[in-house]
């Protein structure tokens, strides 16, 4: 709490900050409730609580971002939402496909448990509001996206990107769609505006091509997924493997 004093002369009238006192009031469990405030939150509270239960989907088995190195199975999912949700977006926008998908690791806030994938799923597993972007980056500055993930070592979530690895995590081999990558060809890299301003010391988005916002959260691309399918089934594959 801050308590400001004023004072002024009755001559001119013009006012002076003269002191700054706060005081810090600690809200715990022992604050009394205020029944006409919790009278008027309830219905409010009562609401959010019974959207956030509302059922998607439905998760054969629990999923977690810690599962295996270098992809697991909700990586591997949530690169493919964002292909499946944002690629006819991007088409539409600019006549071109989405070639890459590219998140972070550490942006997974919450494995995705056995049984109904709710509203609230959604929100613990992205509680951000990044959006996604497609970014178009040529093949030479996709060398530095592989760059990173051979460092990082990491199962981030990936698509379109296949990167096979020897035993002590020397790069046998990497293409793009199946195909080697062309250092002259622009690519395009959907992933948010987060890592694309360097968030998780992704640097290599800029300078760049092109970007397009899509203006299209990532959580509302996993609800919109979850809302056309009745069970997931994600499994960890060969996008970023070591031999």
């Amino acid at each position: 709490m801050l308590n400001f004093l004023i004072f002024s002369s009755c001559k001119d009238q013009k006012l002076h900050l003269t002191k700054i006192k706060g005081q810090q009031i600690q809200i715990t469990d022992s604050l009394s409730s205020h029944q006409d405030v919790d009278s008027f939150i309830k219905p409010f509270r009562e609401h959010i609580k019974k959207e956030l239960g509302n059922v998607l989907a439905y998760a054969p088995k629990t999923y977690s971002k810690n599962d295996n190195e270098l992809n697991t199975a909700i990586s591997n999912l949530m690169a493919d939402i964002i292909f499946t949700q944002a690629n006819p977006l991007f088409k539409k926008l600019s006549g071109s496909n989405i070639d890459i998908v590219l998140l972070n690791h550490g942006g997974i806030r919450a494995p995705i448990p056995k049984g109904p994938i709710t509203l609230k799923t959604s929100y613990e597993v992205m509680p951000f509001e990044n959006k996604i972007v497609v970014v178009g980056l040529k093949g030479i500055k996709v060398k530095e996206v592989l760059s990173y993930l051979l460092s990082t070592k990491k199962a981030h979530p990936l698509l379109g990107l296949k990167i096979l690895l020897d035993q002590d995590y020397n790069l046998i081999e990497s293409t793009i769609n199946n195909s080697p990558i062309d250092e002259n060809k622009t690519y395009y890299i959907a992933t948010n505006d987060y890592l694309y301003n360097g968030g998780d010391n992704m640097t290599f988005f800029k300078p760049n091509e092109s970007m397009v916002n899509l203006e299209y959260k990532i959580r509302s691309a996993m609800i919109d997924y979850f809302k056309k399918i009745d069970t997931i089934n994600p499994v960890r594959d060969n996008r970023f493997v070591r031999k």
